[in-house]
């Protein structure tokens, strides 16, 4: 079969969308779903029955047996229950039966996921919720319902619905802005792209590891003599095997209506992504979350293993994704877009201004919402950004505001074409700005790159944090404008005070650069470099009362979000210290002390024969004083961990990171070593050499 020519018959074939439901739902229940997936209002309870029994006898007809109610819980992936339509009859058979009930809500066990505190064991009851605006789906023969989940007593334990939240405060305070403007908007949404980067590696390699099968990275492993500095794995041409993996992804990604679009490889050996096109944030979200599970299972079909860990290979680049974010309105326009006179587009300067304001008032925020063990190895190194948050708007925007602070005329910069001097070649029309690949949140035209996140993460979690920080300006700023005697006036005197209240957030050089830390801090930027660092700035008060103000998280909520994320850390850590801890004691060292001992037989052989044994006595001194070493280092790291105090979760997740972490670098350090001398034969699990140059 060419699929080629099927890309349109197979998108969405096994999705529960709008051209289904059109066929399968009566008009007056197809327009209540539509009213409700459109306006974000609540379900009409008279629909659930009907849409539910549509929904089931599609899903039969796709070959599925059971349904889920699919959520995303603390842990930052996702989680499901399966059950059968089976219903029994009297005379002892079944039919395949789903009701509004089970379509509305579900039940399972909200004791057994993280929950910062919020539950306890004895409080086991939770509750999901269908959310219509995200698609239900047919998946290895299972009906899956995207679903909000929350505790018995109402306190939410998902991502998903702070993330459904803060879209709505965003579009009640846009709308109100764009009220100013003489615009009649109902509803407004933000939408997400998220560049998805990731490794494939041999399957075979992969079981060898106990490191990659307990932590998803490489806890030990020496530079082989290449690695990317040659500069030809990005954008190079992919190996046979990769390019089978990523047509069937693709595929089965379209069949899952995600709109896969882009692929290549990256700048690290076996590293390569995967780019879709924008769509609703809420939507996007559960669309990465599908793409990261969708990756693993195909991987494996090829032979290989997929990683998502942020830095699974020391000394070349990690994994990021990219959260490319914008604004848009019902009617289509885009809130982001410039225009072809950005200088004069005051409704884009106010909504620019906005984010500006949102990203330097609440620069902790972001940087927490990036946060964990694995992204503290990528951030600010091998292409990732630092962890000093700071805004690149480019030359041209960064002279229009320039020009309103000081209340001067801007003079449009003109768009130039670039002649490349050969004749069969069209001119190119050049941008009026750069990119800038160390920014950790860049303006790319119409819309930011959030540089930040890492591959592995739940994409929900910054984009809460940037809708609702964004709402509170454009909160704050419709109050102050509503009602001015003179609008125009009051408007261009609000973009001046901002402006110059906020552009110390303005960055447009090399993040990089090393005086660049120095300069931000002068400008009072924050430089949470771990982690444990800025975890505990998530419940400062400030926070609080954005997030209450605008009903996303209570105060109770958020304590129990920080309570969680610091615990994940630390666990992270302890898991990693006792992988590091079991690899050298039973793999590393016994391997090394074997070669040690060969290397000694033959310095005494030689010596027996009355033969000179330079070489084997060098080598031997050296081997033995890095076994020494490392012997002496594990030793260390157990103690620290066996030290780590009973105390609270923010004690522990500061003990890991500057007791527990040095004395796992002074085990590598050694091992590495050993490694570089040792030979291969020896030497007890795939090197760096092995993985990243598979053949």
């Amino acid at each position: 079969m060419n699929t080629a020519k099927n890309v349109p018959e197979l998108f969405g074939s096994m999705v529960f969308n709008e051209t289904v439901m059109r066929e399968r739902l009566p008009k007056d229940v197809y327009k209540k779903l539509k009213q409700t997936m459109r306006e974000g209002t609540a379900i009409d309870a008279e629909v659930a029955p009907v849409v539910a029994t549509a929904m089931k006898d599609w899903a039969l007809s796709k070959g599925a047996t059971h349904y889920t109610h699919w959520f995303q819980p603390l842990t930052g992936i996702t989680a499901e229950k399966h059950d059968s339509f089976i219903s029994p009859t009297d005379d002892g058979g079944v039919v395949m039966e789903f009701s509004g009930k089970e379509l509305i809500r579900g039940e399972p066990d909200a004791s057994s996921f993280p929950s910062g505190g919020l539950r306890a064991t004895f409080e086991a009851r939770g509750y999901t919720a269908w959310d219509p605006t995200s698609y239900a789906f047919v998946k290895d023969g299972t009906l899956y319902i995207p679903t909000a989940f929350c505790s018995y007593t109402g306190e939410i334990l998902d991502k998903k619905t702070p993330l459904l939240r803060s879209m709505d405060a965003l579009s009640t305070q846009a709308c109100r802005v764009l009220k100013l403007f003489g615009k009649d908007v109902k509803r407004v949404t933000t939408t997400v792209g998220p560049e998805q980067e990731y490794f494939l590696i041999d399957k075979a390699d992969y079981a060898k590891r106990k490191d990659l099968i307990f932590t998803g990275r490489t806890l030990f492993g020496a530079m082989p003599p290449k690695g990317q500095e040659m500069e030809d794995h990005y954008f190079g041409s992919i190996r046979p095997r990769v390019a089978a993996f990523m047509q069937e992804l693709d595929e089965e990604l379209w069949k899952l209506g995600i709109f896969a679009k882009t692929k290549h490889n990256e700048v690290a050996p076996c590293q390569h992504e995967m780019a879709p096109v924008f769509t609703t944030t809420n939507i996007a979200t559960d669309h990465n979350q599908l793409t990261m599970e969708v990756m693993r299972r195909v991987a494996e079909r090829h032979g290989f293993v997929c990683l998502l860990n942020e830095k699974p290979f020391e000394g070349v680049n990690g994994s990021g994704k990219h959260n490319n974010w914008s604004i848009s309105t019902d009617t289509g326009e885009n809130l982001l877009e410039p225009g072809k006179a950005p200088s004069g587009n005051l409704q884009f300067l106010l909504f620019l201004t906005a984010v500006i304001k949102a990203v330097d008032e609440y620069q902790d925020l972001l940087r927490i919402s990036v946060a964990s063990a694995g992204n503290d190895h990528r951030l600010g190194a091998n292409e990732a950004p630092p962890a000093i948050i700071s805004m690149f708007i480019g030359d041209e925007l960064q002279a229009i505001l320039d020009a309103v602070e000081a209340g001067r005329d801007y003079t449009d910069m003109a768009k130039t074409k670039m002649d490349l001097g050969v004749s069969a070649l069209p001119d190119i029309q050049k941008d009026t700005t750069d990119r800038n690949r160390t920014s950790p949140f860049a303006f790319t035209g119409n819309k930011f790159e959030f540089r930040m996140l890492g591959s592995s993460l739940n994409i929900a979690c910054p984009n809460i944090m940037l809708n609702t920080a964004v709402a509170e300006e454009l909160r704050q700023f419709a109050d102050e404008l509503d009602g001015a005697a003179d609008f125009q006036a009051a408007l261009t005197a609000l973009l001046r005070r901002e402006i110059k209240a906020h552009k110390r957030i303005i960055f447009n050089g090399n993040g990089y650069d090393e005086s660049w830390v120095a300069e931000a801090e002068k400008r009072g930027l924050l430089n949470l470099k771990s982690t444990d660092a800025a975890l505990p700035h998530y419940t400062d008060e400030k926070n609080i009362r954005l997030f209450e103000t605008h009903g996303v998280y209570t105060k109770l909520e958020m304590e129990s979000r920080e309570e969680a994320v610091i615990e994940e850390y630390y666990k992270t850590l302890h898991i990693e210290a006792l992988t590091m801890r079991d690899m050298a004691r039973r793999e590393i060292l016994p391997a090394c002390l074997s070669f040690e001992r060969t290397v000694a037989d033959g310095a005494l052989a030689k010596k027996q024969l009355g033969l000179a044994g330079g070489a084997e006595t060098r080598l031997l001194t050296q081997v033995s004083a890095l076994n020494d070493a490392l012997e002496r280092a594990v030793s260390t790291l157990e103690e620290a961990v066996e030290a780590a105090p009973k105390a609270d979760a923010e004690t522990l997740a500061h003990y890991y990171h500057d007791e527990v972490i040095p004395c796992m670098d002074a085990v590598r350090k050694p091992a590495d070593a050993l490694e570089r001398m040792v030979g291969k034969e020896y030497w007890p699990f795939p090197t760096y050499a092995d993985i990243l140059f598979y053949t």
